[in-house]
């Protein structure tokens, strides 16, 4: 951590607010006169977030944290992610739909990582394990992965996100190996029948191994993203579950922290609610200032002495539809 970071700032991930989403007049009026920009393209939630606290980003063994976080236990073999994804066939091109977010039926996925086990593990001392929504590779030697997780690639070409160079071909062995076991599985079959995109490969991600655990100054995390938790487990730092609203996180901190809605938590509510608490935190003093991450790539950055900009009524990164 940066031994100059403010001890009493928030970075509190939230859900979209641009297209003129927001309704309440105040809280325009309060983000219109922060400096508000607009960050292209979808990013790593754990980049953007360690990115405003000065932390160093992993250089490999992303899956391994995540896994971390899920457990609560360092796990000591490699590790890569594995997404599960719709790869769509287009005229010159393959497009990657991530299936994770939108939920996969555990069941489902249980019997394509079971059928993939059956199928692919043996002699090759592979194996797949599914943990809750998500999915991993573990492997007896390092194989190249790609870095980034599914979500970041959604609705692009997955090509230049793919791993190159000498190590790359057993990567791509390995996923022609992966699809072609899950072609026409029955799960499946059921999927397409309800009108669902098959599973019919596996996004591999952030293969390495875990990180020895270390002690480093963090602001105490409030989150359910297992990433996020393994990269603060592996920094013996504070790290607990969304508690539901914002006000239970300034309750709990007893200084600054960080704080992430859970996607599925999208509602305008959600948003207002914290929104006005956060504003009540700054306006009292309780938090000196806030670093607010939008899911939908807007970020506003936020101090008490920006309410003198009063001739700030308005901005059309609020209203605007914020496209890549």
């Amino acid at each position: 951590m940066n031994a100059s970071y403010d001890k009493n700032a928030a970075v509190v991930v939230l859900p979209p607010v641009g297209n003129g989403r927001l309704n309440n007049a105040e809280l325009k009026v309060w983000l219109a006169q922060s400096d508000l920009t607009h960050e292209p393209g979808p990013k790593e939630l754990l980049a953007r977030i360690i990115q405003e606290i000065g932390l160093p980003y992993p250089d490999q063994g992303m899956a391994a944290l995540r896994l971390w976080g899920q457990t609560g236990d360092r796990p000591t073999n490699w590790i890569a992610g594995a997404d599960p994804v719709y790869l769509e066939p287009r005229l010159d091109h393959l497009c990657l739909h991530a299936l994770l977010q939108a939920g996969v039926d555990p069941g489902h996925m249980r019997a394509l990582i079971d059928h993939l086990q059956a199928k692919l593990a043996g002699d090759k001392r592979l194996g797949f394990l599914q943990l809750g929504s998500c999915c991993y590779l573990s492997s007896s030697r390092p194989i190249a992965t790609a870095s980034l997780p599914a979500y970041v690639v959604d609705q692009k070409k997955p090509d230049e996100y793919l791993p190159v160079g000498k190590d790359s071909a057993s990567f791509r062995t390995l996923q022609s190996e992966i699809e072609m076991a899950l072609h026409e599985h029955a799960a499946n079959l059921e999927r397409e029948a309800a009108g669902q995109l098959p599973v019919n490969s596996l996004w591999l991600w952030g293969g390495g191994t875990a990180p020895e655990q270390i002690i480093r100054p963090q602001p105490p995390l409030f989150s359910d993203d297992g990433l996020l938790r393994g990269y603060w487990h592996s920094a013996t730092a504070v790290a607990e579950s969304w508690p539901g609203t914002i006000e239970k996180c300034i309750e709990k901190s007893v200084a600054g922290f960080i704080a992430v809605v859970p996607e599925f938590d999208d509602g305008l509510d959600m948003l207002e609610s914290c929104l006005n608490a956060l504003h009540a935190a700054l306006r009292s003093g309780r938090l000196s200032s806030l670093t607010l991450l939008f899911r939908d790539g807007l970020r506003a950055n936020v101090r008490r002495s920006h309410t003198v900009r009063v001739w700030r009524r308005s901005s059309r990164l609020l209203d605007a539809a914020n496209d890549e």
